[in-house]
């Protein structure tokens, strides 16, 4: 499943993915198509291999096009996949109030620098983008705005 956390690595997977097969499609396609010389005979293995090759580097760039094209939809209107087939099964797409997903929440704040490397993203606010916050980050905080508080207050003290 991909969620906040592994947004921004599987978009990264997706356009290392796309990048690749389009690569392969140039260099098999030139090399196969356009080849002029007496040195580009092929025998028939080689010939059908070239074959099955380009039509794997094709269904991957079929394959990867799709998914991030789903995955631009998700980001620019904040409906998940299996939101949208809902609402269009409910026919209730019309009523959908979600917000476009903010780049800093995939990509994080860290700087543009970073986007396209497969590094975690640092968050403004985590809780906000995870939609949830552990019972030790809430321990952590309150004992960073208080560090002079008795700790018998708090329920653990595994901090």
């Amino acid at each position: 499943c991909v969620g906040a956390g592994n947004l921004k690595h599987f978009i990264l997977f997706l356009i290392y993915t796309w990048v690749s097969s389009v690569f392969a499609i140039c260099l098999l396609g030139w090399n196969y198509f356009f080849c002029a010389s007496d040195e580009c005979s092929y025998t028939v293995v080689i010939a059908s291999l070239a074959r099955v090759l380009m039509l794997l580097c094709i269904g991957a760039f079929l394959f990867t096009s799709s998914m991030l094209m789903n995955v631009c939809y998700g980001m620019l209107t904040g409906i998940g996949t299996i939101d949208r087939l809902k609402k269009k099964a409910t026919n209730t797409m019309a009523l959908s109030d979600e917000e476009p997903v903010p780049l800093k929440d995939i990509f994080g704040i860290a700087g543009y620098h970073t986007w396209p490397f497969p590094i975690d993203p640092v968050f403004e606010d985590y809780d906000r983008v995870m939609g949830y916050s552990t019972p030790q980050r809430l321990l952590r905080e309150q004992l960073r705005e208080n560090p002079n508080a008795p700790r018998e207050q708090y329920p653990s003290s595994t901090v």
